[in-house]
Formats: structure tokens, sequence, C-alpha cells
């Protein structure tokens, strides 16, 4: 485990004041750099390089009033994203990224179209373990039943952003899916198919089972359709919620890519245990996901430990990211043992894998 430090070892009171505003305000400079941004305002100062410009000069444009360049600019250069220069607004480091980082876009997307308005809720949803702030994009149990159905721009930006940092893994993690020979793998958690059908692709050998919920796997038929790799796809439709559900057995191989932090503890717990029964004589379980306590920079932790809020307002309400020893913890008490663990896969993923306790000693 990495240990993180997300302030200075020392801090003057005057120093943590100031954190402390910033935390308060969080919500407003957030919007006001979200509206600088999305409005063209940023992209303005860029093109102008470092001579600027002035509130007047932004606002002869015709784009944008006088008051809402004040308002907006103002709050980005209380945030760093802007620097004033003799009355001239040029665009500072933190504005630059906000313009080139994809991965500060998708973040920032994702928190407004998806996150904001429900985390209004998010003491409530703390309380009662619901994701009652998911009323705020429809009326479904949990986030995972209406995926599909979400309206625009919330099911662009959740799509953006989950596929933003899993596709980054799949090219490197093939070989590690097929460092055993499986024949028969199982992907709990299927989503729209695009893992399956890439392993499917990258091994004309191997026959693929994605279990999901039903409407999921609509989706993925699609994908596997179109990627012409449907003949060696089976459909396993299945609520993993459901403690009596059985998992199809005799896999070789089970994999599970940022899955499991969907779910409370004591569902992991019983979807080990369902996976364990699932796995052939010498079949193994190969975890994936985004654990905070594994990262090597604190900015990745940070955003991981600062997604978890989404998971409890909006997703399910009692899930969250996890610390890969809580999921070592829950797969040794359903019968597994941890075999290798792999950092840096990707953005910040990483890759464990498990086998039947006692199965693999010599």
């Amino acid at each position: 485990m990495l240990d993180k430090k997300f302030s200075p070892e020392r801090q003057t009171a005057f120093a943590a004041r100031f954190e402390a505003q910033k935390i308060a305000f969080g919500p407003v400079v957030f919007q006001c750099v979200r509206y600088a941004w999305k409005r063209g305002m940023l992209q303005a100062l860029a093109d102008t390089g470092h001579s600027g410009l002035s509130v007047a000069e932004m606002a002869a444009s015709g784009r944008w009033t006088e008051y809402a360049l004040k308002v907006a600019l103002e709050s980005c250069l209380s945030a760093g994203v802007v620097s004033l220069r003799d009355g001239a607004y040029v665009l500072d480091k933190v504005g630059f990224c906000m313009l080139t980082d994809s991965i500060t876009q998708v973040n920032l997307d994702f928190m407004h179209d998806v996150c904001y308005q429900g985390l209004f809720d998010l003491d409530r949803s703390l309380d009662a373990e619901q994701p009652l702030g998911l009323a705020a994009l429809g009326e479904w149990p949990t986030l995972y039943q209406g995926l599909s159905a979400l309206s625009e721009p919330a099911k662009g930006s959740w799509f953006a952003f989950d596929h933003h940092y899993s596709d980054t893994s799949f090219p490197e993690i093939f070989p590690d899916v097929f460092a055993t020979a499986p024949r028969r793998i199982m992907d709990i958690g299927a989503n729209t198919g695009k893992f399956a059908s890439a392993a499917l692709a990258y091994h004309a050998g191997v026959e693929l089972h994605l279990v999901d919920l039903e409407r999921q796997l609509a989706v993925a038929d699609q994908t596997l359709t179109d990627a012409g790799v449907r003949e060696r796809a089976h459909l396993h439709a299945c609520d993993l919620l459901d403690d009596a559900a059985p998992l199809p057995a005799g896999m070789d191989l089970i994999w599970m890519s940022q899955f499991l932090s969907c779910f409370s503890e004591p569902a992991i717990a019983s979807i080990l245990r369902r996976v364990a029964q699932a796995l052939g004589p010498n079949g193994q379980v190969l975890i994936m996901d985004t654990f905070w306590d594994r990262q090597q920079y604190d900015i990745a932790a940070y955003c991981l430990i600062n997604t978890s809020p989404y998971f409890t307002a909006m997703a399910s309400g009692n899930s969250k990211i996890y610390q890969s020893t809580d999921y070592i913890r829950l797969a040794q008490a359903a019968g597994l043992e941890l075999l290798t663990t792999r950092d840096g896969i990707g953005y910040c993923h990483s890759l464990l894998r498990f086998g039947r306790a006692g199965a693999h000693s010599d």
C-alpha cells in the first residue's frame, strides 16, 4: 500500500484556512470555470497567446456580456485558471489543462452532467445507503438499470468517463488474460461488450461468456454482432445482487473489470463466492480495478477517492472505490488466494490474479 499525503507536512494556520475556503466555495468555482470553458472564453484567451484580452475587448466580440465575463473570469482568476496582467486576462497553466487535458475534461463533464445535481442529496444517501440523488436522472433502483436509458448529456458523459479510464488498459492486459491459455472465459459485468469483442478478436480459439443485466446484454449483443464475433459469445442475463443466482460453471478464467466497485462489501463477498464455485479445476480470476491505495501519484488517488460519492448518491448507495486490501480480504473469505499483482496499467488500474486456495501450491 502506498502512503498518501494530500497536504504539506507543515502548513500554517492561515494557509489551512485558505484551503478550507476553497472547499467551501468549490461548487461556485466549478461552475464558473466550466462556464468559461464551455462558452469559449478560455479558448479565446488561448488564441491570443501571452498578450491576453481585456474584458472590454472580449465583450466587443458580442459573444459575451461584460457582466458574464467579469463574474466567470474573476472566479477563474481565483482558481489559477487565468492570470490578470495590466488589465488583460491571460490563460494560465490550469486553464491550459482545461483546454487540452482529456482526463480533466472527461472528469468535469462527468461531474456536471451525471453527478452534480444528485450530489445535493449525498447526506441523505449516506445516511440511508441508497442512491437518493439518482432521482435527478431518472426513476431506477440503481443507475445500472437505467444506463442505456439515460438522456443526454448524462449518457454520453457517463460512457465517456467509463471508457476513457478502461479503454487505455485493454491493449496492455491481453497477455495477462491469455497467460494460462484459457479456452472458456467469463466476463462478469460485460457492459457494452467492448472487452469481450476485443478478446475474441485477439484470440480466435476462445469463447466468451458475458454476464450482465438483460438490458446491458442487449447493447453487448449488438457490439459483438458489429464486430463479427457473435458466434463465439454466450450471453447470460443475471442480476448479481440476487444471492441465489448461479454463474455458468467450468470456467478457465473469470474476468471482472471496474465491476466489483459497483457493489457493497456484502454483495462483493457473495459474488466472489459464486465466482470461486464457477471456476474449472485450474481456473483463475482476474480482477482489474482502480484502487486508490495502489496509485503512484496523489493526483490519481485524489480523483479516485472523490469518485466514491458518485457511487453513493447516484449509482448504488453502498459501493465505492475500494482499497486493494478490501478485495484481497473478501476474496480470501470466498476461498481464493492472491497469486500476483500488477500495477500501472493504463491510467490508474491494477490487476489482481487469484486462484482457488491451495490449488496452485507445489
